[in-house]
């Protein structure tokens, strides 16, 4: 079974593009502007490039993650997996990349709702996503089917 969806992350949007539209706002009414500010809003717009979605898809057994325009992404073999469950993830985790000291890698960009791999070797990774169930079906589906 293949799967794709795509989960936008409004929080990240909208915690990226105040501070953005703040930097032009601010120097067109107070007439004060640094060319070395530019570099605040370089950084903030990259990151909105990067991290405003987190798309999840499956194809041939092989889970693929990615976030924004697809710079940051990561590639799970199925058959490495030995369960997929739906959880949620504890408010204190974020949004974004986070390790989960001693626990798990999490992927996310919006919500609490995640999907957690757990590999053969004890290892688990979560994938935040606003479709858990929908999500641990299509990865049951596929378990063990990679060659």
């Amino acid at each position: 079974m293949e799967y794709h969806h795509s989960q936008i992350g409004t929080v990240i949007i909208a915690g990226l593009l105040t501070p953005l539209v703040a930097i032009f706002v601010v120097p067109f009414f107070t007439g004060a502007f640094l060319p070395v500010f530019m570099i605040v809003p370089l950084v903030l717009a990259v990151s909105l490039l990067f991290f405003y979605s987190l798309n999840v898809d499956i194809k041939d057994g092989i889970l693929v993650c990615s976030f924004g325009i697809g710079v940051i992404r990561k590639e799970i073999h199925l058959s490495e997996a030995r369960e997929a469950r739906a959880v949620k993830n504890p408010w204190a985790l974020g949004w974004g990349i986070r390790w989960w000291p001693g626990q798990y890698w999490a992927w996310n960009v919006s919500g609490f709702d995640a999907v957690e791999l757990v590999f053969r070797d004890g290892s688990r990774f979560r994938i935040g996503t606003d479709e858990p169930e929908t999500l641990v079906r299509a990865i049951q589906l596929n378990l063990g089917q990679t060659s």
